[in-house]
């Protein structure tokens, strides 16, 4: 099993940037696929981005494409999530996943989330 903790959500305006933290402790983690997903009140969970385990490939949904990017620190075994020109729809709780590797990622494991709240 693999713990992840996500840190570095807030409260921002439209257009600003953050960067989110997902910090992975357990088993093997380095040879998991990473990746974020967010979940808007009242909508299913969705697919953000994803890494997969050397961090040569990344995949990101359609609706964040240009303006977020994945990256990952395997000797820190961190993922960041990268959020610039932030908008107001992009207000969700983020959640960090490690899984296997697809076309975007099959979770196995998830963190607790954190809060990103973009004001207009």
């Amino acid at each position: 099993q693999v713990q992840l903790v996500e840190s570095g959500g807030g409260l921002v305006q439209a257009g600003e940037s953050l960067r989110l933290s997902c910090a992975a402790s357990g088993r093997a983690i380095s040879i998991y696929a990473m990746g974020w997903f967010r979940q808007a009140p009242g909508k299913e969970r969705e697919f953000v981005a994803a890494i997969n385990w050397s961090g040569g490939r990344r995949n990101y949904a359609d609706s964040v494409k240009g303006r977020f990017t994945i990256s990952r620190d395997k000797a820190k075994n961190i993922v960041y999530l990268q959020m610039n020109s932030l908008k107001p729809e992009d207000t969700a709780v983020y959640y960090c996943a490690a899984g296997w590797e697809s076309a975007t990622i099959v979770p196995q494991d998830w963190g607790q989330g954190t809060q990103v709240t973009v004001s207009s």
